[in-house]
């Protein structure tokens, strides 16, 4: 494994948003675990209204914090950082996140090793079992959605999921993938500003696969099992009638942008 470098320098950046009862794990996870390159950490505030900025604060003093005025959304948030960027590469990290093993490291060492990858998705597992989330790998489909949607908790998922999910393939060896999940991204900064950073189009929802599919544009999209990242993933959009309506909003977007392929 290449060793990093301090001009290896990695950042990451948490768009919060009454993140409270979540992202006191995910700061004291990413500070603890992040032990072999240098690294800095920009929250970004979508005018929370339940004390988290004051606790980001208290918790992590080094991470930087932007105060937003109102929500301005999830791709919206993480772009606010990007011009000030001056890392090798960069980490989108959701407030409901923790860290395993020096997760960031092990990603900033493979990209050293492969600068033919421009991003890459850990393995992403549930905090209680260590259980593989089922998450798309494949572009999104209607029938890969309604699959997903349909889909109860603790359900086995069948053979079109499987298919999204790319669960035929070694989940133990690093991979090509179409679709990278937003709940953590490793990304190379230079590609990253390049393509702009996220579509600010979606609120929330559907930008994650969209960034996947225009950075393959500018080298490989992995996901990459050496690096475990533990996620809350409590599918709000099937229990809030609201965010379910922004996901639709999101998609219709997404293939609309995407609809010639």
């Amino acid at each position: 494994m290449a060793e990093t470098t301090a001009d290896s320098l990695v950042t990451g950046s948490i768009v919060t948003f009454n993140s409270i009862s979540t992202i006191e794990t995910a700061l004291r996870t990413v500070r603890e675990q992040t032990k072999g390159v240098p690294f800095h950490l920009y929250v970004i505030d979508n005018s929370s209204r339940d004390g988290t900025a004051a606790l980001v604060k208290r918790v992590d003093p080094q991470a930087e914090v932007l105060h937003i005025h109102w929500n301005v959304g999830f791709g919206a948030g993480h772009n606010l950082v990007i011009p000030r960027l001056r890392s090798k590469y960069h980490a989108i990290i959701n407030p409901d996140i923790a860290l395993r093993e020096d997760a960031i490291t092990k990603m900033a060492c493979y990209m050293d090793e492969h600068p033919e990858v421009v991003l890459l998705s850990p393995r992403i597992v549930f905090p209680s079992t260590g259980q593989d989330q089922i998450l798309g790998k494949r572009n999104p489909t209607l029938r890969y959605l309604a699959a997903s949607r349909l889909r109860k908790s603790g359900q086995p998922p069948g053979g079109t999921l499987s298919e999204y999910a790319m669960l035929e393939r070694n989940l133990d060896e690093p991979f090509e993938i179409e679709n990278a999940t937003g709940c953590f991204m490793f990304l190379r900064t230079a590609a990253l500003q390049k393509v702009g950073g996220f579509d600010e189009r979606y609120f929330l929802y559907f930008e994650d696969c969209d960034i996947t599919r225009t950075l393959a544009k500018e080298g490989k999209t992995l996901y990459f099992p050496g690096a475990v990242v533990e996620h809350v993933w409590n599918r709000e959009s099937k229990k809030d009638l609201r965010l379910a309506l922004v996901q639709v909003d999101s998609m219709l977007k997404y293939f609309w942008k995407w609809r010639k392929g």
